[in-house]
């Protein structure tokens, strides 16, 4: 395989997997499909020989009525209309995954391609057989990132739907949190149960499940266990402690994923330590000044840069700890966010290097600071990215305490 062949633009592509895992070959057909599938793609104006140009569908013969009602190519086959003719090769595989792979490549042959480049997820066994063909494979490490970042609308419908179900189940965990009793030692209680970081866990998953939603691996993480920014949290959760809730679904129907992040400190609000009322403060500022930074444009540096200013203004420090620090140092550990659609974690990042913010990308900003003597504080907003600024997917509050 070429790894350093020009970009794809006018050019003859391929992608290919199964559209339920392959997030590229789902992008492009929004067809849910748990068989592999195959989308080639030839420059307007290239004939195709006897398939024809434009662009091909090739997945399995029960999906080609339901897959004609709705993905925009040129035509849709089956790997049937591609079994190999002659040279001995004696048709297709009875394995499915290898029959749609030698359909693959002997439609670019019909096609006359000599050539044909690929992204990034192309799995190995459609690579062997395309050039087992005698067919020139090219990579092409941008085909598929730009038009995965910039979203039409239709997906910024689906992110929409996705955060609102989120913000549901952060505010349904929270209350949950917030309206427990606390024990004597300070143990929140669910009727005569502690209430821990794996209940909340739990309650979450269900509420997201009787909505469509599953795949989240939320955090629910108390005390000092949130001095980790990555700590899902285990066992009894306390009062007038710091406890993040991070939770980051995916839809079933569409595939796209909610991230939000928001606190909860159960107790009065007096009671607060003031440590986390400050590290609380500061995080509210940056995440304000991040989204202000968001913008078409710019870069996701600058965007990260903009909350390293605030941590600074505040007296925080940025990056991990040194062996000799002490357990109450409390800095930002992390980048201000991450591009999400498909998948939690897509590009761009913001973060030092963060890449030029182009119209539509859907990112993250979720500034923190973590202690590990005291905890965490996390707030996570999803916003747009427009020309002029950004569009905040999030209506849920920001504040510590919630009744």
């Amino acid at each position: 395989m070429n790894t350093t062949a020009a970009p794809s633009l006018g050019r003859p592509t391929i992608i290919a997997g199964v559209p339920q895992t392959n997030m590229t070959v789902y992008h492009r057909t929004r067809f849910l499909a748990g068989d592999p599938a195959v989308v080639i793609t030839l420059p307007a104006g290239q004939a195709g020989g006897s398939v024809g140009g434009g662009s091909t569908l090739i997945l399995r013969d029960i999906e080609m009525e339901r897959a004609r009602r709705t993905v925009k190519v040129d035509r849709v086959l089956c790997p049937k209309d591609f079994e190999p003719l002659g040279g001995g090769r004696g048709g297709l595989s009875g394995d499915r995954p290898t029959a749609t792979a030698q359909a693959a490549a002997e439609c670019l042959v019909r096609m006359g391609l000599r050539e044909v480049w690929t992204d990034r997820t192309l799995p190995m066994i459609f690579a062997w057989h395309i050039r087992e063909r005698g067919i020139e494979l090219h990579y092409d490490p941008t085909l598929g990132v730009s038009q995965r970042r910039a979203k039409d609308e239709q997906e910024v419908a689906w992110l929409r739907e996705a955060q609102r179900a989120t913000e549901g189940a952060i505010e349904m965990a929270c209350l949950l949190i917030a309206e427990a009793a606390a024990g004597k030692d300070g143990v929140l209680m669910d009727g005569a149960t502690p209430l821990t970081s794996e209940r909340v866990r739990s309650a979450i998953d269900v509420w997201l499940l009787e909505r469509g939603y599953g795949d989240s691996d939320s955090i629910v993480a108390g005390g000092p266990q949130g001095g980790d920014c990555h700590e899902r949290g285990s066992g009894p959760l306390r009062t007038e402690q710091p406890i993040i809730v991070d939770v980051f679904p995916r839809s079933k129907r569409t595939l796209y994923v909610g991230d939000c992040t928001r606190m909860v400190v159960h107790g009065a609000p007096g009671n607060i330590p003031e440590p986390v009322r400050r590290m609380h403060a500061a995080v509210k500022k940056a995440k304000a000044a991040g989204i202000s930074a968001t913008r078409a444009g710019t870069t996701g540096e600058a965007v990260h840069r903009a909350v390293m200013a605030v941590m600074g203004e505040h007296g925080y420090p940025m990056g991990l700890p040194g062996p000799g620090d002490p357990p109450t140092r409390t800095a930002m550990v992390h980048g201000t966010g991450h591009g999400l659609g498909l998948e939690i974690k897509e590009p761009p990042l913001l973060d030092l290097g963060g890449p030029e913010l182009i119209a539509g990308d859907a990112v993250t900003v979720e500034p923190g600071l973590y202690c590990p003597a005291l905890g965490g504080v996390r707030l996570e907003d999803m916003v747009i990215v427009r020309p002029g600024g950004c569009e905040n997917l999030n209506t849920l509050h920001e504040e510590l305490t919630w009744t």
